[in-house]
């Protein structure tokens, strides 16, 4: 089954350069009402890019809550529990292991290798450190 969408709360932001090649990727704020991707597991997620501006100060519209398609970082199983990797895709997080790391959702969609398009849950609101 191809990756769905259900769309809970969703917000359009400017995107801090190009982020053509970051769709489905994971963002963090850069600067007031500016969104660039994830580049460390510890980064402070605010949602999944849902579109791929291609140059700064375009419109990043970033789902904070819902179900989203989130580019894989590598084989992921359906129940997982996902944050950021060092380049904005969906990792596994142990609770209890990686402490430091940011819980933002839950894998519905296998995944098999890297870079494959699944679906997740997403709630950037209030993330949880796995600890």
């Amino acid at each position: 089954m191809p990756a769905h969408e259900i769309p809970t709360l969703v917000k359009t932001f400017l995107a801090a350069g190009d982020l053509s090649a970051a769709q489905y990727k994971i963002m963090k704020l850069s600067a007031d009402n500016t969104v660039t991707t994830c580049t460390g597991a510890t980064d402070l997620p605010i949602g999944i890019l849902q579109n791929a501006p291609d140059a700064a100060g375009k419109p990043a519209i970033v789902m904070i809550v819902g179900i989203s398609t989130v580019s894989a970082d590598a084989a992921l199983a359906v129940g997982a529990q996902y944050g950021t990797s060092a380049d904005g895709q969906a990792d596994a997080k142990t609770v209890g292991t990686d402490t430091t790391e940011y819980v933002i959702g839950q894998v519905l969609q296998a995944s098999t290798a890297a870079a494959d398009h699944i679906s997740c849950t997403v709630n950037c609101l209030n993330p949880h450190r796995a600890a």
